[in-house]
C-alpha cells in the first residue's frame, strides 16, 4: 500500500533531475541517466601529481589531493553545486560524498587518513544559509571511510564575501589569520583530510592547511567536490 501511495505521489509530484530538471525515471536518483553520464569525472584519486596537487607545489606540503569533477561555467557541475549551496539541496552533498568516498576507498593514496575536517563557514554565513554545504558531504565520506568527521576543530574568525563573486586575483588572497584550530588535541599526530566544495586557486585551502599544520605532527590531504577549469 505504501508503494502504491508513493507511485501516486510521484505521478503528480515527480522528482526532477537536479541539473536538467526533467522528471526522473524509475531507477534514477538525483540525476537522470543522461546528465549522470555527462558529468566530467577527473579520476584524480588514482593519479599522482594531478592538477590539484600541482596547485600546492611550493606552497604547502600536502600528502595527496583529489577532486571528483571538473567545474565548467554554466555546466552541469555548476548547477549541482548551486543546488547544494543556494537552494538547500543537501542531498547533493551526500550524493557526491558517497561517490568520492568510494573512489578514495579504492585508492592506495589515501590509506592512512585519520579524520575529516571541512573548510568552515563564518557563524554569520552559517546563520544566513542555515547549514554548511560540506556537512552531508563530510558525513558521507566519514561513513564510507570509517573515520571521524570533525566540524568543531577548525573555525573561521573573519567573515568574507562569497568566493563565487570574487575575481580570480581576489580569490588568491586570503588572510593567514582567518582560520583557527580550537581543538588541537583531536588532530594531534593525525593525518587530516581537508574537504571543500570547489577549488579554484587553492588560497582558502592553503590557509586552512597552514593552521592545521601548526598542530604538532599533523599531515594534510585535500579532497573537493570539483575543480574550476
Amino acid at each position: 500500500m505504501l508503494k502504491s501511495f508513493k507511485n501516486i505521489f510521484y505521478l503528480f509530484f515527480p522528482e526532477l533531475c537536479l541539473t536538467c530538471e526533467n522528471p526522473l525515471q524509475s531507477g534514477e536518483k538525483h540525476l537522470c541517466t543522461h546528465c549522470l553520464h555527462e558529468l566530467p569525472l577527473t579520476n584524480f584519486c588514482i593519479e599522482e601529481d594531478n592538477i590539484i596537487e600541482k596547485i600546492f607545489y611550493g606552497r604547502i606540503p600536502l600528502q595527496s589531493a583529489t577532486t571528483l569533477l571538473y567545474f565548467h561555467k554554466k555546466g552541469n557541475v555548476q548547477k549541482l553545486i548551486h543546488q547544494l549551496k543556494y537552494r538547500g539541496k543537501q542531498k547533493v552533498g551526500k550524493f557526491l560524498g558517497n561517490w568520492l568516498g568510494e573512489n578514495i576507498k579504492q585508492s592506495n593514496r589515501f590509506r592512512d587518513i585519520d579524520c575529516i575536517i571541512p573548510v568552515p563557514l563564518h557563524p554569520k554565513k552559517l546563520k544566513q544559509r542555515g547549514y554548511n554545504q560540506l556537512s552531508f558531504f563530510g558525513e558521507s565520506l566519514s561513513k564510507i571511510l570509517d573515520i571521524p568527521f570533525y566540524e568543531d576543530v577548525l573555525i573561521r574568525k573573519e567573515h568574507a564575501a562569497a568566493q563565487a563573486f570574487k575575481k580570480l586575483s581576489e580569490r588568491a588572497r586570503v588572510k593567514e589569520n582567518v582560520f583557527e584550530i580550537v581543538a588541537p588535541d583531536k588532530i594531534k599526530n593525525k593525518h587530516i583530510l581537508l574537504i571543500d566544495d570547489v577549488i579554484t586557486t587553492g588560497a582558502t585551502l592553503e590557509t586552512c592547511c597552514i593552521s592545521i599544520l601548526d598542530v604538532s605532527d599533523t599531515k594534510v590531504s585535500v579532497a573537493t567536490m570539483a575543480y574550476t577549469v
